[in-house]
């Protein structure tokens, strides 16, 4: 990867992880469901003029919608409403690498490897051990939901994976800003009755500048610009090369939420906290070491 794209994949995941702090402010002032809905519209609009529909038919567009975008992000801010620390959210929502595995082996037919096995097993222990933390800055209600969140992101990237085969190459900006359109009339109806015409009121006859500042955040950088560079690298690397970079998004956000907002992991959450990001590497990397046995077990193989 040139140095040029190593900067711009790091960026990426400085804004990725900086996400968790401009969400947790936001949910100071406005209504979690409500905040979903604000990032979505603003991060769609006016970006949807600009950009064409990708070659994706509609029932995955909006199966795409209502799984990653409805699910995972009113599950992930009412989680982190109802007490997930900011870093532990993004570290446990990390989890939904797994959730994919799951999925692709039940409904695609994938076949199970030593890494994946190996790493689920070591982020289970890690997770069982953040679970069972409950109290103090982490309510098992927000673990929960950030579970549910990471599952449905999981989900979501099934359908991505199905919704995209064999079509022509696109951007993937302009499948996030469609499928983010997709998910404004479900999100708002959701907020509508689950929170009340009076917390939009509320919101709308008293907005701060914390409000303002984490819906920008979240529309307009973590949501179009992270996408955007991150389009841009999976169209010149392979995703064996990109995907990784991930895994330093938790590293970010755990840091920052301790710098920002003065978080800190009990000395068993931390050790959760390593196992959970150990299992994540084996899972994610265990492939490229299996990749390059079978490479030298090949070419030892031929004959002269």
């Amino acid at each position: 990867m040139k140095q040029r794209d190593i900067i711009i994949g790091l960026l990426v995941i400085i804004v990725w992880g900086l996400n968790f702090i401009a969400i947790k402010l936001g949910l100071q002032d406005v209504p979690p469901l409500l905040l979903v809905t604000l990032r979505f519209v603003f991060a769609c609009f006016p970006a949807i003029f600009f950009l064409p529909k990708p070659p994706v038919s509609w029932p995955w567009l909006i199966a795409l919608g209502l799984s990653i975008n409805v699910g995972q992000f009113s599950f992930l801010f009412l989680g982190m409403k109802m007490g997930m620390p900011a870093g532990l959210a993004s570290l446990v929502l990390q989890s939904q690498a797994f959730f994919t595995l799951f999925v692709a082996v039940t409904w695609c037919n994938e076949v199970w490897r030593w890494n994946h096995l190996l790493g689920l097993a070591v982020s289970a222990c890690g997770m069982a051990i953040i679970g069972l933390q409950q109290g103090g800055n982490m309510t098992i209600v927000g673990f929960g939901l950030t579970l549910a969140a990471a599952a449905c992101w999981g989900i979501g990237n099934i359908i991505m994976r199905r919704a995209t085969l064999g079509v022509p190459p696109f951007s993937i900006l302009s499948l996030i800003v469609w499928a983010g359109v997709v998910a404004i009339l479900p999100l708002a109806l959701l907020s509508w009755l689950l929170e009340g015409p009076a917390a939009w009121l509320t919101v709308f006859h008293t907005p701060t500048w914390t409000m303002f500042g984490s819906i920008i955040y979240l529309a307009l950088f973590a949501t179009l610009v992270g996408y955007g560079l991150w389009g841009k690298l999976l169209s010149r690397y392979p995703a064996a090369i990109v995907s990784p970079l991930a895994l330093m998004v938790p590293l970010v956000g755990m840091s920052s939420s301790a710098i920002f907002l003065g978080e800190s992991l009990s000395f068993a959450q931390s050790i959760g906290a390593l196992l959970v990001m150990l299992g994540l590497v084996v899972h994610v990397l265990g492939g490229c070491w299996n990749d390059k046995k079978t490479k030298v077990e090949t070419l030892t193989t031929k004959e002269p």
